[in-house]
């Protein structure tokens, strides 16, 4: 008789002493190289769309990044907003862009030097204001290789700027446009291509012409870069690394 009372008192007090982690949700905030892809667009593959899968059922993956946009875009179309209207304390925002905000040509799009630094401190400092956590990101690198096959710059200027915005602002940060260049220079300037959505005419039905694109990941590319941002995060050290489901890659 007093086994049977004993166990059930045993488990209630275990679940006092030990209770379940709670549920959080990551943001991705981005461009095209983060995005989900619509069907039509495949084998383009933002890196947020793998990235899903490394997390165990206490972490959801809210991926809000969005072809084309800019800083200045995110906001004025709304997106930073959503955001903001469903983050919670103990949440976590990764913000990456700069892509969109270096296209001078582009007027919509283009957010001057000190306009893009005034916007990534504005999402820094309301991610804060939520109680959650911001994580800032340099764009992640084109594919780009000089005579001498050296992987070079392709966003000088704004992985600059984010780079002090992270300073400034003492905010967790991951700097992708380096560990991207990294991974292609790896590979080489030949094999580097398998990452991308480099495609020969007829070898795809969604790109009847072929592709040459050195900005956009295939699937392999964008499960390596989201395998990086794994690694640099587990590096942060912080709560998120006890949620992870797979290790990060060794270096």
């Amino acid at each position: 008789m007093k086994k049977i009372i004993l166990l059930p008192l045993a488990m209630i007090l275990l679940a006092f002493i030990m209770p379940g982690k709670k549920k959080v949700k990551i943001f991705l905030a981005g461009d095209s190289t983060i995005a989900i892809k619509e069907t039509k667009a495949f084998p383009e593959t933002g890196w947020g769309m793998p990235f899903v899968h490394f997390w165990d059922s206490t972490v959801t993956v809210v991926n809000k990044a969005k072809n084309g946009r800019s800083t200045k875009t995110f906001l004025s179309e709304g997106l930073w907003k959503s955001i903001m209207d469903e983050a919670k304390e103990g949440d976590y925002v990764f913000i990456q862009f700069g892509h969109n905000d270096e296209s001078v040509e582009k007027k919509e799009r283009y957010s001057t030097p000190d306009t893009f630094k005034m916007n990534l401190s504005r999402f820094i400092k309301e991610t804060r204001d939520k109680k959650a956590t911001p994580v800032l990101f340099t764009p992640v690198s084109r594919r780009k290789f000089d005579k001498e096959g050296l992987a070079v710059e392709t966003h000088k200027a704004y992985s600059a700027l984010t780079r002090e915005v992270a300073l400034e602002q003492n905010v967790l940060f991951i700097d992708l446009d380096e560990k991207s260049r990294s991974l292609y220079q790896q590979f080489g300037p030949e094999h580097s291509k398998l990452l991308f959505l480099q495609l020969q005419p007829g070898e795809h039905p969604n790109y009847p012409d072929g592709r040459n694109d050195n900005t956009h990941f295939n699937e392999l590319g964008a499960r390596l870069i989201a395998q990086l941002v794994l690694k640099e995060l587990k590096g942060l050290n912080t709560e998120l690394n006890n949620r992870i489901i797979i290790p990060a890659v060794k270096k």
